[in-house]
């Protein structure tokens, strides 16, 4: 699979005779709407078997051969070349694919106003195939230990014809957000933890759920250990019925991290209790905070880096949004919130003003900034092939188990092409 970056000059015409493609291959894999009208910087995904490098000056068959994780031997022999040979500069050389990674992939998917959208519905169904995990987002916990179910509409039946298992999502949300003080009654109260149990597995039967997540945020953080044990006894409850277990954590970098929803989150105890967890490794960049990059690689690192001090690389999902943010500047705290959008979103606001797309190295994320039509300064940070396709890199890696989305119905067909071009899914 290669990754190409449009330069000026650019067409899908040429960009397919680079690398021995065909126009409509790259139409279809990055569904291009207006594909006689690229984007400068704009990522585009050639769906091609291996990739393609062109030499740079100062490089050698090792150097390169290092960077795709292979042999310069490998490459030499694939290239028909010598290893020890001078590199003329731009000669075109041949990566091979390594064989696909299994890894578990999950995707949320949260409907809005009590009913499931046509364009939801249609992610399901065309993305459910590459997930091992579709998790309907979610029974919220109520007072008295009942569940508010979300609508399931036809998730059931999109599961089954993709051999792709349900994840039963559980959370303290209510009408204002996460409720700290509905999670302290729930995991102050052994019997209203019983009875939410109870419910619990009524519905994974009723369902057909194969996993139960617990999404429990801004937790007091006095009640860590509540939680914990609430977990132990969730464990062996949701075990005895042939269930599995997981949770979602905010992203810490340190034990004794400070702030109201990292401090009842125990990755030590996590990584003991449940079957596996998801890192909430996005919202560095989020819609009432400055612009940035949702996801920058640098602070994902360290929360990965930190989880695994504390738990094995095979229980971790690494968390990954498919949004970005259009942000109106200039940013003033507790001012105008930025508007959510999909990467497709963001390349064809880039296009409609005609501004070219630019890669932060460090963040290793795309952004732009454009001015609308009524003189407002707009920044964007979004996602784009090169920056998913880092997070698949840290992913093989640290040796973590895969992969788990916030949320479906933001169209980002690059990610979908990488993904299954690397990895294997796992089906439960």
């Amino acid at each position: 699979m290669q990754i190409h970056v449009v330069q000026e000059g650019d067409s899908v015409f040429s960009i397919a005779g680079l690398y021995d493609s065909t126009p409509n291959a790259i139409i279809e894999a990055n569904e291009l709407e207006t594909p006689g009208d690229l984007v400068i910087g704009q990522a585009l995904v050639i769906p091609i078997v291996g990739q393609f490098y062109f030499v740079q000056q100062g490089d050698s068959l090792y150097s390169i051969a290092q960077k795709f994780n292979t042999t310069a031997e490998k490459l030499a022999q694939v290239n028909g070349l010598q290893v020890g040979a001078p590199l003329p500069v731009g000669l075109r050389l041949y990566i091979p694919d390594e064989p696909p990674r299994p890894i578990t992939a999950n995707a949320y998917i949260e409907p809005y106003g009590g009913e499931v959208s046509d364009t939801l519905r249609a992610s399901a169904e065309n993305r459910a195939g590459s997930l091992t995990y579709l998790a309907p987002f979610s029974y919220e916990i109520q007072e008295d230990a009942s569940l508010k179910a979300p609508p399931l509409d036809n998730f059931k039946e999109i599961a089954q014809q993709n051999d792709t298992a349900l994840m039963m999502v559980v959370t303290n949300l209510a009408e204002d957000g996460f409720n700290a003080e509905l999670g302290r009654k729930i995991l102050s109260d052994e019997a209203l933890q019983d009875k939410l149990l109870d419910n619990i597995i009524q519905t994974t039967k009723q369902v057909g759920f194969k996993d139960v997540h617990f999404d429990m945020e801004f937790l007091p953080p006095e009640m860590k250990e509540n939680y914990n044990q609430f977990l132990r006894k969730a464990k062996q409850r949701l075990a005895a019925e042939g269930l599995l277990i997981s949770t979602a954590l905010a992203p810490k970098t340190s034990a004794d991290q400070k702030g109201a929803w990292y401090e009842a989150h125990d990755y030590k105890a996590h990584g003991e209790i449940v079957d596996f967890v998801v890192l909430m490794t996005y919202e560095w960049g989020y819609s009432g905070g400055p612009p940035r990059a949702v996801s920058p690689i640098g602070p994902v690192t360290e929360v990965v880096d930190y989880a695994l001090t504390e738990m094995p690389a095979e229980k971790i999902l690494l968390g990954q949004n498919l949004y970005g943010y259009d942000w109106t500047l200039p940013y003033e705290p507790g001012g105008e919130f930025a508007k959510a959008i999909s990467p497709q979103q963001a390349i064809q606001i880039a296009r409609e003003n005609n501004v070219p797309i630019s890669y932060d190295q460090e963040e290793q994320a795309p952004y732009f900034t454009y001015t609308d039509n009524a003189g407002k300064k707009h920044e964007v940070w979004f996602e784009d092939a090169r920056s998913i396709q880092q997070k698949f890199d840290l992913i093989k890696n640290r040796g973590l188990l895969g992969i788990s989305y916030w949320k479906l119905g933001l169209s980002f067909p690059q990610n979908w092409v990488l993904l299954d071009g690397q990895f294997s899914i796992d089906k439960k």
